[in-house]
């Protein structure tokens, strides 16, 4: 017959062993992934500590933070002691890490898709629907704002070219980087990716709002409408 021992809560571990004080202790650098999510659900449920409920979120993703960055609060709310509220916070403090950017606050120049696709991809990729995103650039080529356009289906957005050269006017941009993201992966432009970015530059040369590019972003990679030779 098995013998089942009580859990071991947080709580009664050795104080430099729990996530927190282990922090204040060390420092966040020697916290392990599950424990800097430990932090994030505060408690466990009645089987599993934080810890080892983080650890079992983790091993679902195969241990990366990219893949658990991709859970929606339904998902995660599928483990026992998740609710919608922790759910949130495991999802906004990834999400703010993203986002992150260390180092200079100043205006980042744009001098290649590649530099598009560094300002775009934390705001664009992992997403499960089509998005439309602007990128607005001085006339030294120095990022002034990025803007969400539209949000659509797994297939598809609409972007209005009235409501893009409008919130670019505001802006008084120089030039503007279009970009969507194809949640299926496929690189591809479409037809209409392709009348539209036509009918952008066409439109953007009278206003003297020169696009510059239209970036095809996917998770794991990008493509360039400009490298291609198609603006």
């Amino acid at each position: 017959m098995a013998i089942y021992e009580p859990r071991i809560g947080i709580k009664q571990w050795a104080e430099a062993d729990r996530p927190r004080e282990k922090l204040m202790l060390h420092g966040r650098r020697h916290l392990s992934d599950a424990e800097l999510v430990a932090i994030l659900i505060v408690s466990g449920n009645a089987e599993e500590s934080a810890v080892d409920l983080s650890k079992r979120i983790l091993a679902s993703c195969n241990q990366d933070l990219d893949a658990l960055g991709r859970l929606s609060v339904q998902d995660l709310c599928k483990f026992r002691g998740i609710g919608e509220a922790r759910a949130i916070s495991i999802i906004g403090a990834l999400e703010l890490g993203r986002r992150r950017k260390p180092g200079s606050t100043e205006l980042t120049k744009i001098t290649s898709s590649q530099d598009c696709h560094q300002e775009l991809s934390p705001v664009m990729t992992d997403l499960i629907q089509e998005e439309f995103w602007i990128l607005l650039l001085n006339r030294a080529n120095q990022v002034i704002a990025k803007h969400q356009v539209s949000k659509g289906g797994l297939t598809g957005t609409v972007a209005d070219p009235k409501v893009i050269f409008k919130i670019a006017l505001e802006h008084n941009a120089a030039y503007v980087v279009l970009a969507h993201n194809h949640p299926s992966g496929n690189l591809k432009p479409s037809e209409e990716d392709l009348q539209l970015t036509r009918k952008l530059v066409s439109a953007g040369k009278l206003l003297d709002l020169y696009i510059l590019d239209h970036l095809i972003i996917t998770n794991k990679s990008f493509f360039s409408f400009n490298d291609e030779g198609l603006i």
